[in-house]
C-alpha cells in the first residue's frame, strides 16, 4: 500500500481544509496480544535509504492513531471520580473500570495492550534499522536523527502509557523474539521509559519541521514534558521516590522556558480548545491528530457524551459528585453542557461534558466521527507539574507561583499572562493547590485517575460519590450515583491485571 509521508500531509493543514492522507494500517504487522513469534524468528530487512526510514516512522504513527481513534486506550481512566457511564447497554468494560471491578478479560484491557505492543514493535524496527543508516554519506542524517529520535519517543510513552495502567509490564526493545518475556519491575519500567526519552530528547530539534502548530511530531520540548509527567509518576505510588519532584521541576522548568523555541504556549480562552477549528493550536505539547475524511476519525466524541434522551451512546458522562464541587465560572462552562437541564433526563440522570460532546454548535448534531485532535499532553499540564513539583521538592519559587496563577487566571476568564490580585496566590501549599487546579483544569480529559493513583487518594476520592444537592425533579429527591464502588480502593486495585489472553499465551505474565 502505498504511503504519502505524513510531513508532507501535515504541511497542508489549514483550519478546516481536508488533509490528505493514506493510513498504511497495520504497517509491518506486528503481533496480537504478544509479538507472533513467526514474524520475529529472524531480524527484517534493513533500509535502504532515508526513504524506507521515513515510511517506517509514518507506519508506527498510523498505528498510534489507529490505537487511539476509540475509548480503548483511555478506558481505564474510567476509574477516576470525573467520568462514569452509562448504567446499563453495552458499557460493561467502561463499568468495570468506574465500579473498580476490573477483569482480566475485560474487551478494552485487551485491546489496548495489544495494540500498544504493535506500537513497540514497529517503534523498535525504525530504531534497529534506521541506526544502520547512521554514518552513510548519502543518508540526511538530520532527518534520520530525528526519525530515531521519534521512534524512541513514540515507544517510550507507549510504554509510559502501559505502565500507568498496569504498573509491571513487560519491555521489549529489539526485534527478536519475546513471546516469552516476563514482567519487569516498576523500576526497571520507569529507567526504561525515562531512558527512551532522553534518547528522544537528545536526538529531537527544538521546533519539528514536519510537524504543525500543536507538535503533532515531537520535539525536544514534547519529550522533556513526557519525562516531567513520568517523574511525577515514579516519585508517588508505588515506588515513592520523592527525589524525583527534583527531576519533574528540572524538566519542567526547561519546557516552560523554552517554550517560545517549542511553540508552546497556553491559548487565551479555555473554551476554544475544544473547538474543531482550534485542534492544532499553541497548547498541544504533543498532539494526535485525525482525519474524518481520510478514513481515520476521532470515535470518542460528539454522540459518545450524550444520554438517550438526546440520541446519544452515553459511554463517556460526567460525574454528578464532581460536577457539584466544580467551582462556577467560565471553565465549568467550557468543560460542561451547563445548557442542558440533565437532571431531568430519563434514561441517566449525568451532566454532560462539552469537553466530548464539543461546544455548541461545534459539532454536527449526529456526530461521533471528528477531526478533533486528542492532546496527549497540554502545556497547561507542564505549568501545574512546576507548580506541583516545586512545593513537593522544597523549591517553592516566583516562577511556581506565576505558573499557578496562569492557568487560575484563565479560569476565571481573566488575561492569563496579566497578574490580578483578585485570583493570584502567592502563599499557601503550592503543592496541594495546584494538584486542585489540575482536578478542573483536566476534568473529562482522561488525566484523573492517574493523579489519584500516584498521590494513593483512590478511596479520598472515591469513597464519597454520592451527590449532595443535585434533586431529581419529578421525586423532588436526590439523585442517586446509578455506577456504585464493587471492588476494592485500596492501593491491591490500582492497577489492571494483565489481559487473560496475553497469560494465556505466555503464562509469564502472570498476574
Amino acid at each position: 500500500m502505498q504511503i504519502i509521508q505524513f510531513n508532507t500531509v501535515l504541511k497542508q493543514l489549514s483550519g478546516y481544509a481536508v488533509f490528505l492522507i493514506v493510513f498504511s494500517m497495520l504497517l509491518q504487522s506486528c503481533a496480537d496480544l504478544d509479538p507472533n513469534i513467526e514474524e520475529f524468528t529472524e531480524i527484517p530487512g534493513k533500509y535502504e535509504d532515508i526513504i524506507d526510514a521515513q515510511e517506517g516512522i509514518t507506519g508506527v504513527y498510523n498505528q498510534l492513531y489507529s490505537a487511539t481513534n476509540f475509548n480503548d486506550a483511555y478506558a481505564p481512566s474510567w476509574g477516576g471520580d470525573d467520568i462514569t457511564t452509562n448504567f446499563g447497554a453495552n458499557k460493561e468494560d467502561f463499568r468495570q473500570f468506574d465500579q473498580r471491578n476490573v477483569e482480566s478479560t475485560n474487551a478494552r484491557l485487551n485491546n489496548n495492550w495489544r495494540n500498544s505492543l504493535n506500537i513497540i514493535n514497529n517503534a523498535n524496527i525504525v530504531i534497529d534499522r534506521a541506526n544502520d543508516l547512521v554514518g552513510n554519506d548519502t543518508v540526511d542524517q538530520l532527518i534520520l536523527e530525528r526519525i530515531i529520535g521519534e521512534a524512541y519517543f513514540l515507544r517510550g510513552m507507549i510504554f509510559q502509557h502501559l505502565a500507568r495502567i498496569h504498573g509491571r509490564i513487560i519491555l521489549p526493545i529489539t526485534v527478536d523474539p519475546i513471546i516469552y518475556s516476563s514482567l519487569s519491575s516498576q523500576i526497571e519500567v520507569y529507567e526504561q521509559i525515562e531512558s527512551d526519552f532522553l534518547e528522544a530528547e537528545s536526538r529531537l530539534p527544538d521546533t519539528n519541521p514536519d510537524s504543525v502548530t500543536g507538535a503533532t511530531r515531537p520535539n525536544k520540548g514534547s519529550a522533556r514534558a513526557l519525562l516531567a509527567r513520568l517523574y511525577m509518576d515514579w516519585a508517588g505510588f508505588p515506588e515513592r521516590d520523592t527525589s524525583k519532584y527534583t527531576d519533574a521541576q528540572q524538566k519542567a522548568s526547561q519546557v516552560i522556558n523554552n517554550k517560545g523555541a517549542h511553540g508552546f504556549e497556553l491559548v487565551s480562552d479555555f473554551g476554544d480548545l475544544w473547538k474543531v477549528e482550534n485542534r492544532f493550536n499553541t497548547e498541544g505539547v504533543y498532539t494526535i491528530p485525525y482525519c474524518n475524511a481520510c478514513g481515520l476519525g476521532n470515535f470518542k466524541y460528539g454522540i459518545l457524551g450524550l444520554p438517550g434522551d438526546l440520541s446519544g451512546w452515553q459511554e463517556c458522562l460526567a460525574e454528578i459528585k464532581f460536577f457539584e464541587d466544580f467551582p462556577a465560572g467560565p471553565r465549568k462552562e467550557a468543560t460542561y453542557r451547563t445548557d442542558l437541564e440533565w437532571e431531568s433526563f430519563n434514561d441517566q440522570k449525568n451532566p454532560v461534558f462539552a469537553k466530548i460532546t464539543g461546544p455548541i454548535g461545534d459539532l454536527a448534531p449526529r456526530a461521533f466521527l471528528t477531526d478533533r485532535s486528542d492532546f496527549w499532553i497540554r502545556y497547561a499540564e507542564v505549568l501545574l507539574i512546576y507548580a506541583e513539583s516545586s512545593g513537593r521538592s522544597g523549591n517553592v519559587t516566583p516562577e511556581a507561583w506565576e505558573a499557578l496563577n496562569m492557568i487560575r487566571r484563565r479560569a476565571e476568564g481573566l488575561p492569563f499572562a496579566t497578574p490580578d490580585p483578585s485570583v493570584d496566590l502567592t502563599t499557601g501549599d503550592i503543592a496541594e493547590l495546584a494538584v486542585t487546579e489540575r482536578k478542573w483544569e483536566f476534568a473529562g480529559e482522561f488525566l484523573r485517575w492517574y493523579d489519584l493513583v500516584r498521590l494513593e487518594r483512590i478511596e479520598q476520592a472515591l469513597g464519597d460519590r454520592q451527590p449532595q444537592v443535585s434533586i431529581d425533579p419529578a421525586t423532588g429527591s436526590i439523585i442517586d450515583e446509578r455506577n456504585p464502588i464493587l471492588g476494592s480502593l485500596g492501593t491491591d486495585n490500582y492497577f489492571a491485571p494483565i489481559p487473560q489472553a496475553a497469560i494465556d499465551d505466555n503464562p509469564n505474565l502472570g498476574n
